[in-house]
């Protein structure tokens, strides 16, 4: 089955080649993907506004929504973590953030390094999340910081997806 990439306009997503991309996934506009990265069955990641960058080794996990609107870039950094079901909209995932099931990160707000955004839980527009803060609630309020071996966790769950993503990728 042919993958979902569409250009829009003069833009043409750009993957490299050993990134995985579920052939179910959905990406259009000016999308860069680096190496490692693994996108998951019915995820979009949808740049028909502004750019979105998706950082070397960062995983977007099922039916995930990743937006760029007018004026609000989306990045998703190194070893970056997206979980089922998440929404981001216009935001800066940094460097080993985990974004929970179901949660929503809303335009110009930055999940810092080191930290969890827990599931269903909501990050306004222009919220600041600092390194290592654990978020939960709606709207996301930081309950404290996040653990080493929070952090351990999610760069153990970046590493397996990395894996399980190399046997994919000899299947499709």
């Amino acid at each position: 089955m042919a993958k979902l990439i569409t250009p829009f306009r003069d833009k043409t997503p750009k993957i490299r080649p050993d990134a995985y991309i579920d052939c179910s996934a959905r990406i259009i506009g000016d999308v860069i993907i680096e190496e490692g990265v693994s996108v998951w069955p019915m995820v979009v990641l949808r740049a028909d506004s502004a750019a979105i960058y998706i950082k070397r080794n960062a995983a977007i996990l099922d039916l995930s929504l990743v937006e760029a609107p007018t004026g609000y870039s989306v990045t998703i950094d190194e070893e970056a973590l997206i979980s089922h079901g998440a929404v981001i909209h216009g935001a800066f995932i940094q460097k080993r953030a985990l974004i929970g099931i179901g949660a929503i990160i809303l335009d110009g707000a930055v999940v810092s390094s080191g930290s969890i955004v827990g599931a269903g839980s909501v990050v306004p527009s222009g919220t600041r999340i600092p390194p290592n803060s654990l978020v939960m609630g709606m709207p996301g309020k930081i309950v404290r910081e996040t653990t080493e071996a929070e952090r351990d966790f999610i760069l153990e769950q970046i590493q397996g997806l990395y894996s399980k993503s190399r046997l994919y990728k000899n299947v499709t």
